[in-house]
């Protein structure tokens, strides 16, 4: 098993991502803590954890609250004796398919203050364990935005970026201390679209072009990528799964380009 042993903690552990991750954590033997603010979903995953014979257990946790994001790690690092691993697969719900000129300041920092704001809690809680451990994961969630042009995308773009370049740097501040920090940057999932915050982002957009949410993405699916698909959440739990592994030591510093082909590194 890639993680047995390990302990992983996963902010948005209820959500499409986030879920799909916690669930090839369990399975490859990682000890995992859900937290998000919607309890019904978490505890749908870990009833999946745990019916697979995995280990999970959920808590209530907006992490957005310096303090409740404190509170949570210090508890599983008192429980677990360690924290091997953290993602931060929180979604927000934001204004996209505005033009630059319609757009407001408000809509277009929300996604870059709120998604800049978390990936600093949730990351520097984790990272006070894993320093003084001396071993440890962060693993950060981006989008293609962070790295194309276009129209109706600007705070999900900049926000992108932004979490892009603080997993670069934070990488560098942690390195010596055996701490490694990797962004993923999935293209769109269908698959997540039954989470409330994933249509809402879409749904402008596809609104203003005319068209159908399933029906932007699969012409997205044929037109920019050279796989002519777009990923799925199982591709991308188990990408997540063996970076979090200590099979990919080396790696740390960098962005997991999961778009199947619609940025090209």
């Amino acid at each position: 098993m890639l993680l047995q042993g390990k302990v992983a903690i996963i902010h948005g552990g209820g959500g499409a991502i986030g879920g799909a991750v916690a669930r090839v954590f369990a399975r490859e033997g990682a000890r995992v803590y859900l937290c998000g603010r919607t309890r019904a979903k978490l505890d749908r995953v870990v009833r999946d954890i745990v019916a697979a014979g995995g280990r999970a257990e959920a808590a209530e946790v907006d992490a957005l609250d310096e303090h409740a994001v404190e509170h949570h790690v210090e508890g599983v690092a008192l429980r677990a004796g360690r924290v091997d691993i953290a993602l931060n697969a929180i979604g927000f719900a934001h204004v996209q398919g505005t033009p630059f000129v319609d757009l407001s300041l408000a809509d277009f920092a929300y996604p870059v203050e709120a998604y800049a704001r978390t990936n600093f809690l949730t990351a520097q809680a984790v990272g006070r364990r894993m320093v003084e451990q001396g071993a440890g994961v962060i693993l950060t969630l981006s989008t293609p935005g962070a790295r194309i042009s276009g129209q109706g995308f600007l705070g999900n773009g900049v926000a992108s970026a932004a979490i892009e370049a603080f997993s670069r740097i934070l990488a560098g501040e942690l390195g010596a201390s055996g701490v490694r920090v990797v962004c993923l940057r999935p293209d769109a999932i269908p698959e997540a679209l039954a989470e409330s915050h994933s249509r809402d982002v879409f749904a402008g957009a596809a609104a203003r072009a005319g068209s159908t949410i399933e029906a932007l993405l699969d012409g997205r699916a044929q037109q920019a990528t050279l796989l002519k698909r777009l990923p799925t959440l199982c591709q991308v739990a188990e990408v997540a799964a063996f970076i979090a592994s200590d099979r990919a030591a080396a790696m740390t510093g960098t962005v997991a380009n999961l778009s199947c082909g619609s940025i090209v590194d």
